[in-house]
């Protein structure tokens, strides 16, 4: 059972604990470049374009984490005025509108990448084969689709209200305002 428990937890926060990995990789290593050229007047070439997959990778994977989160730029405002069924109805067609994009982007990138992609294509410092580099699109693609599912899963059949954290914080700042409105002034009497 606990093996159970661990991979699930894995599998829940697998975006977030592969961001935070790269994020530490290539500020380090950027750090590390600016000390060399900054202190001893040196570069190694092959740390910017390594840094630069990584800020790719982490920007993939940053967004599935994002769609975990259903916290993905969507215009919802529209939705407001009427009934909250029809807002949920919206966002779910919209979400399936999503899913189906990104099956086929997984479809074409896998092709490209494993069937379409020159297996002599090379990156320019590191020499590694770029179909290594490319590889992220149908995994993160892939996750992302999984991570829009599920969430879609979690709010319709769980009735789990999930929300962007950025919206959250946005209406309890609102609420705040509301509450903090000064009164008629007092005294005013004619």
């Amino acid at each position: 059972m606990k093996l159970q428990s661990l991979f699930k937890k894995l599998f829940n926060n697998i975006e977030s604990y592969i961001c935070r990995l790269l994020l530490v990789m290539f500020v380090t290593l950027l750090f590390v470049q600016i000390i060399l050229r900054g202190v001893f007047g040196y570069s190694v070439s092959w740390i910017e374009e390594l840094s630069t997959y990584m800020f790719v990778w982490f920007a993939y994977f940053g967004a599935s984490h994002a769609a975990k989160m259903s916290a993905h730029n969507r215009v919802t405002f529209q939705f407001k005025p009427f009934p909250k069924i029809v807002a949920t109805i919206c966002e779910f067609i919209a979400d399936m509108i999503w899913v189906a994009f990104n099956l086929y982007f997984v479809y074409l990138s896998y092709d490209f990448v494993f069937n379409k992609m020159n297996l002599f294509w090379k990156s320019q410092t590191l020499g590694v084969p770029m179909k290594y580099f490319y590889v992220v699109l149908p995994i993160a693609f892939a996750l992302m689709t999984v991570r829009v599912l599920q969430v879609n899963y979690l709010k319709l059949f769980k009735g789990v209200d999930i929300r962007d954290p950025d919206s959250c914080e946005l209406e309890g700042t609102m609420e705040i305002m509301a509450d903090d409105k000064p009164s008629a002034p007092i005294g005013n009497n004619k």
